[in-house]
């Protein structure tokens, strides 16, 4: 062979090559769970000290989303649900509070994830909850209520003794889909991992186990680190790793959670009298029932390298941090910033895999805001000579830095705090500077990365009538 075809062929083999780089692309979409302002604040403010950056704050672009939603009948409602919020980024369409991928005439709208499988994309959902819970699920499944989780759920629940909505018309007795993990299941992902055992444990219609369905479905079904470290790449993967929700790397003190200022005696008889006894100042510390949960970080780097292997199309990936706002419920702010550690152990790995694969949009944001606020420490009025306190729960804790940091719940006085309607941020590599512009809606977010990724510039959605509506 001459030196002139060798070089022709040379540079044949790397036109191709070229032209495959340029049309594999990815899109990386990591949610933090209630990571509004305040909990991106907190983060900072504990794992890298008041002057400090994490790394969502070195990615190069920022954005104010804001978050939209609306009741049954369509009018406006300004506080969101994690599952209509998520419709939004999957889906682009605003629907109700608890809807998973159905507008409120309780019509599917068909998702990123759907779309992308479809056009050969490979698709996987990795979360620190249960995988049926509702921000993965709105990626893949659609049922009128988030609480159709499994086959048992799908025909109706109850939580804390109060019952759920059923999701009749989508059961597979009614020939139906099914619920959200048989649907998980059957929906064509290559990866997905999280909690859920309590869900791939019940059986179906067809009296199997819905774990024996997914391996039907060509899934390798793993429960253990061990297991998940020993998975083929070649084969499309489940894993569960909690019964539900994942437990947290972090808690407060022996357990603490926020609690309430005491007042004395005297100021039972007047607002201006007595004296006030603040919550001890606690330390973050390991979770012992963490063990051997797999982190947000293994979860990730598995995923990047099965969805990347035998792929020249490109993927898309959702991964989720669900306990920045499941341990805000529970006014746990430990249990929260771990939780924001665990987002950002899996930023690094998503920012090497795109340092290797320059066609990767990175975004980084938040489905709602949540309860958790920091007030100062001390309270600005402690010099007056009255008793001046939070009415809700405080926690005061200790930093690396070595200040106290007061942070305080106050939505309600039940046993759950309650989502807040403030915008949220997103942060997003060079990429996403040229997707997006600095206030978004949170349904342009999916727009964006659709676009980006098909090259749609208008996604079919099922249009609702309301006066968020395109």
């Amino acid at each position: 062979m001459s030196r002139t075809v060798a070089l022709l062929i040379t540079l044949l083999a790397l036109s191709l090559d070229s032209a495959a780089d340029a049309r594999m692309r990815n899109v990386i979409l990591i949610i933090g769970d209630g990571f509004d302002d305040q909990h991106v604040t907190m983060g900072r403010n504990y794992l890298a000290g008041m002057s400090g950056k994490l790394k969502v704050d070195d990615l190069p672009f920022r954005a104010s989303v804001q978050v939209e939603t609306v009741t049954p009948s369509g009018a406006p409602s300004y506080v969101a649900d994690s599952a209509n919020t998520a419709t939004s980024l999957a889906t682009g369409a605003v629907t109700s509070m608890g809807r998973i991928a159905t507008d409120i005439g309780d019509r599917d709208v068909t998702t990123i994830g759907e779309r992308a499988i479809a056009a050969g994309f490979k698709v996987g959902l990795v979360t620190t909850s249960s995988l049926t819970d509702a921000t993965p699920a709105s990626f893949l499944t659609h049922v009128s209520a988030r609480s159709c989780e499994g086959p048992e759920e799908v025909l109706g629940s109850t939580y804390y003794g109060i019952p759920q909505p059923a999701c009749l018309a989508d059961a597979r007795d009614n020939e139906g889909p099914g619920s959200i993990i048989e649907q998980l299941v059957s929906s064509g992902a290559s990866i997905l991992l999280g909690g859920g055992q309590k869900f791939i444990e019940q059986r179906t219609i067809d009296n199997e186990t819905v774990a024996a369905m997914a391996a039907r479905y060509g899934f390798q079904v793993v429960t253990s680190v061990e297991e998940l470290a020993s998975a083929s790449s070649e084969q499309p993967l489940i894993g569960v790793f909690s019964e539900e929700t994942l437990a947290v790397r972090w808690q407060g003190t022996d357990g603490r959670t926020a609690e309430a200022t005491e007042t004395g005696w005297l100021h039972y008889l007047s607002d201006y009298l007595g004296d006030t006894k603040e919550p001890e100042v606690m330390d973050c510390e390991p979770n012992p029932a963490y063990g051997d949960t797999p982190s947000l970080a293994i979860m990730t780097e598995t995923a990047l390298e099965h969805l990347s292997t035998d792929n020249d199309q490109g993927f898309f990936l959702m991964i989720e941090s669900a306990s920045i706002d499941k341990q805000s419920h529970k006014r746990d702010p430990c249990g929260s910033i771990g939780e924001i550690e665990q987002l950002e152990e899996a930023l690094h790995h998503a920012q090497n895999f795109a340092q290797q694969h320059p066609d990767t949009l990175i975004i980084v944001t938040a489905d709602h805001a949540q309860a958790a606020q920091i007030l100062p420490e001390p309270t600005l009025y402690s010099g007056y000579p009255i008793p001046i306190y939070s009415p809700g729960l405080t926690a005061r804790i200790n930093t690396p830095e070595g200040g106290v940091m007061r942070i305080n719940y106050a939505t309600n006085n039940g046993f759950s705090e309650e989502h807040t309607g403030a915008n949220v941020p997103l942060f997003a590599n060079e990429i996403g500077a040229q997707q997006l512009r600095p206030f978004l809606r949170q349904r342009e977010v999916h727009d964006a990365m659709s676009a980006f990724l098909m090259g749609a510039t208008e996604p079919p959605l099922a249009k609702n009538t309301s006066p968020a509506s395109r």
